[in-house]
């Protein structure tokens, strides 16, 4: 099974749900066959590229100190609650993260993807890490093991920018309307940040889905009935009356 997660390392419930994928995964059966594809969307692509603070933003968009309180306190403290201490979702710095994503891409190239993906929102949320330019984003490249110089490669000739703009159109197209947004195997679609008993429903859901089981109808089969053993298979026979 295939689940593709759309998100923004800037978006706090984006980095909620990447910690609770891996905690449904952890309760599904099933986990060695799933695969986890990250796929890009920014949300405030516009920002400057110094960085905005959160509380500045909020304040653009007209919503008053204490509104703003209500709203993030909520997320750090399940933050909190499943382990992801400290988590900064309030008092940090926002920016464009179309560098962020071309080094994500990269590290999914070489089979890193989900692993630098989690180490970008524990930088950002946990760290308050600012990741909006080309200096920023390659030392935390190095940090992690990533070759500093083959992604600034990689960044200066914008290699990823097309794939990274690929991934928002995708989403868009298939009616994502903020984000996180998840898809598994194609067919099921889950908007917005979930909690880990509805995430594991949905993994359970597409699987059944793509692997119907047969049950067994007892007015089946009988005495008469072929079956196949070790030896091979047969008839039973009646004895002649």
């Amino acid at each position: 099974m295939q689940i593709e997660f759309w998100s923004d390392i800037v978006c706090p419930f984006c980095g909620l749900t990447d910690n609770r994928l891996r905690l449904a995964l952890a309760r599904f059966e099933h986990a060695d066959e799933v695969r986890i594809v990250h796929r890009s969307f920014q949300l405030h692509p516009d920002l400057p590229r110094e960085g905005i603070s959160q509380r500045r933003l909020l304040d653009m968009h007209g919503i008053p100190a204490a509104r703003g309180e209500q709203i993030f306190a909520p997320i750090e403290r399940a933050a909190r609650a499943e382990g992801m201490a400290p988590f900064h979702a309030l008092e940090r710095t926002l920016g464009p993260t179309d560098y962020a994503h071309e080094l994500l891409a990269l590290a999914t190239d070489q089979g890193r993807g989900c692993e630098v993906w989690t180490a970008m929102f524990r930088a950002h949320f946990g760290q308050a890490r600012e990741l909006w330019t080309r200096e920023q984003v390659l030392d935390f490249a190095a940090e992690v093991g990533l070759d500093r110089e083959e992604a600034a490669e990689a960044l200066r000739e914008r290699r990823y920018r097309d794939r990274v703009a690929a991934d928002q159109r995708e989403a868009e197209r298939l009616g994502a309307r903020g984000m996180p947004f998840i898809t598994l195997d194609g067919a099921y679609a889950v908007h917005g940040a979930v909690g880990i008993d509805e995430l594991l429903a949905a993994m359970t859901r597409a699987w059944e889905a793509a692997h119907p089981t047969l049950k067994p109808l007892r007015i089946l089969g009988g005495e008469d009935a072929a079956v196949c053993g070790p030896d091979g298979c047969a008839v039973h026979q009646h004895p002649a009356p």
